[in-house]
């Protein structure tokens, strides 16, 4: 499956009419930036071939440089390694960024849009010091951070479905 921004994800369904009821209704999102408009992207099917009376075998791949007198591709392994070891990280880190989700959503109060106004309260002392979390602008933060005041930005990824 791909995303319209490219990101493209594994997904297994029982059948096509399922992967197009989900689609249809959202529920379907992109791992990596949480789009719902999802399409299905082209599969590489294992191809089986008889290899003899009622069996079938997927047909072995073909040693590479070997027979042909062709030397084996350098990027061609190397890149779907290099692929699927990008794919782990990113499932790695992706994992990490929601349990930092789920751990500010226990531990920290949400304030909505009145995050830069809060943000400030606490800092100038006007109420109990607390873990807050919500909503502000790329300049409100500025601003915040003009005056001391400690915030960060966080990926704010969507749960697990």
């Amino acid at each position: 499956m791909r995303c319209p921004a490219g990101h493209r994800f594994e997904g297994w369904f029982s059948s096509s009419d399922a992967f197009a009821q989900q689609a249809a209704a959202g529920a379907i999102a992109c791992a990596v930036c949480g789009d719902t408009h999802i399409e299905r992207a082209p599969m590489a099917p294992q191809v089986l071939r008889h290899a003899g009376r009622g069996s079938q075998e997927p047909e072995p791949a073909a040693p590479q440089g070997e027979g042909t007198g062709a030397a084996p591709a350098a990027s061609g392994g190397d890149l779907a390694g290099a692929q699927g070891k990008a794919a782990m990280v990113m499932s790695a880190l992706m994992q990490q960024m929601r349990a930092l989700r789920a751990k500010v959503e226990a531990t920290c109060d949400y304030v909505g849009d009145d995050f830069p106004e809060e943000a400030r309260r606490i800092h100038y002392g006007e109420v109990e010091e607390r873990g807050i979390y919500g909503e502000a602008t790329p300049e409100e933060a500025e601003a915040l951070k003009d005056e001391g005041v400690e915030v960060s930005r966080i990926p704010w990824l969507p749960r697990d479905n």
